[in-house]
């Protein structure tokens, strides 16, 4: 099968390319490389032993995508690309609406075009808003409390109402909660430009000196320890959840949406403490104010994923964290040349 890899020099895209060649399938990767590497690639490409097809360009623009189905035979495609940052959402909407929903609708147009159907899209737990209860099932009330997340919303309801219009798309919609860790050799790895959005690699960064002091936003939510609880999901779990999606994607007759996490919740404070104990590093830190759009409490009942992907996340928070800090310690600069 011939995958297109929307997003495949990021984070969890790249990630997800190692799994997808190791089960043997065709790749090509489409990224504009606005928050990520080509490094990456090159270094996806030592992992996996051979060259992966790059082509840079952006999902808003219809002739950078037609140029990569006028090429390649696609087959289906794994939505990641868009932008991600809680924070900078709040205070830029404009900017998040176009490149994540219009983007898509761009990608949806020319994969209609082309007759590619299938369709995995990189969704969030935002989408459940700030949750009533916990765990979080997939038929719990959607909402957001951020543009990031609205965007993510619209975009699940733009899919489905593509489904409603023509039932031969293939949709899965995954719902991820936070994902950390790294590759296990250590040479790929999270690597946000300018300071991170995300809990781990603030903390890897300051745990390597980059940084002087993690930030931790809010010490007074109705938490165990006042700081905000996650359910943190290593990467490499939540890039398998990507294979067996497009394993079974040929199956589904209807929007699939499960959730991918695994089940346990772990605050701000734990994952420093877990951290220190992987890296043997200490980890100061500063609590600050509140972040806009932030809740108190997510993590997912990921039963669901276990019986319609048969995936269950694996990794516990110790290989996270050590994955993690084997990336950031071989890598104090990402993937930039040490300076």
């Amino acid at each position: 099968m011939a995958i297109l890899v929307t997003g495949g020099a990021g984070y969890i895209g790249s990630h997800t390319v190692i799994l997808l060649k190791e089960m043997g399938q065709d790749i090509i990767i489409f990224d504009n490389l606005s928050n990520a590497s080509k490094e990456a690639i090159l270094r996806v490409e030592r992992i996996v032993g051979e060259s992966i097809p790059f082509v840079q360009g952006d999902i808003r623009n219809k002739d950078d995508l037609s140029s990569v189905f006028e090429q390649y035979d696609i087959d289906a495609v794994i939505h990641f690309a868009g932008l991600k940052a809680v924070g900078e959402s709040v205070s830029k909407p404009l900017k998040y609406y176009d490149n994540n929903i219009v983007g898509t609708i761009t990608l949806c147009e020319v994969m209609a075009k082309y007759q590619c159907k299938s369709i995995v899209f990189s969704s969030s737990a935002t989408v459940y808003g700030d949750p009533e209860t916990t765990p979080i099932k997939e038929d719990f009330p959607t909402s957001a409390t951020n543009p990031y997340g609205r965007s993510k919303l619209f975009i699940e309801e733009i899919l489905r109402d593509i489904y409603v219009s023509d039932t031969s798309w293939k949709i899965v919609l995954l719902r991820y909660f936070n994902p950390v860790g790294a590759h296990p050799s250590g040479t790929i790895g999270e690597d946000p430009l300018g300071l991170p959005n995300n809990l781990m690699p603030y903390i890897a960064q300051t745990a390597v000196g980059k940084l002087k002091t993690l930030n931790i936003f809010g010490d007074d939510y109705d938490t165990m320890d006042g700081t905000g609880v996650r359910d943190y999901i290593h990467v490499m779990d939540l890039a398998m959840g990507h294979v067996k999606a497009i394993e079974k994607i040929a199956q589904f007759t209807e929007v699939m949406t499960i959730n991918l996490g695994t089940g346990n919740g772990y605050s701000v404070l734990e994952m420093v403490k877990n951290f220190e104990k992987a890296s043997g590093k200490k980890v100061p830190y500063t609590i600050v104010p509140r972040r806009a759009g932030d809740i108190a409490t997510c993590y997912a009942d990921p039963s669901y994923a276990k019986e319609i992907l048969d995936w269950e996340a694996k990794k516990d928070v110790y290989t996270m964290c050590k994955d993690s800090w084997r990336w950031q310690s071989n890598n104090p600069n990402g993937y930039k040349e040490d300076v």
